[in-house]
């Protein structure tokens, strides 16, 4: 499998892939910066930082977000993205944060290969639905 990462370096590569490109440099984000880039609501953005999954600096009643966490953000939006419970974003968050061993980064390869196959379950009952009412519409239509 080659040599394999830290968790937190695993974490922050897929991170990369899913954001945007067009990423600007800035050194503290708005709320509103943060949820317009992502596509995200303000509430969610509070709700993860309610659950402590992110920790905006405050000033006033403004948030005032770092670098941090945005990447902390890209990384709960493609953990949460390909079907993993916010237990488990927390729990990467926490792998993420520890930041090294092998183990850690084992830990994620497992993760993201039991919730492949969790995926590819899902997409077969949803083919077989899909099966069944074909064969419905086809058995309606020939009675009809």
């Amino acid at each position: 499998m080659g040599n394999v990462q830290s968790a937190q370096y695993m974490l922050e590569k897929l991170a990369e892939l899913d954001c945007n490109k067009d990423r600007d440099d800035k050194e503290v984000y708005r709320i509103g910066d943060l949820a317009r880039e992502f596509n995200v609501s303000l509430r969610t953005l509070r709700f993860y930082e309610d659950r402590g999954l992110i920790s905006p600096e405050r000033s006033g009643s403004t948030r005032l977000y770092s670098v941090d966490d945005r990447r902390r953000l890209k990384i709960i939006l493609l953990i949460k993205n390909v079907g993993f419970s916010l237990i488990d974003i927390q729990e990467f968050l926490n792998l993420y944060d520890a930041g090294d061993g092998d183990s850690n980064s084992n830990v994620i390869v497992a993760k993201f290969s039991e919730q492949l196959e969790k995926l590819k379950i899902q997409r077969a009952e949803i083919d077989q639905s899909i099966d069944d009412i074909r064969n419905a519409i086809s058995h309606i239509e020939q009675i009809a």
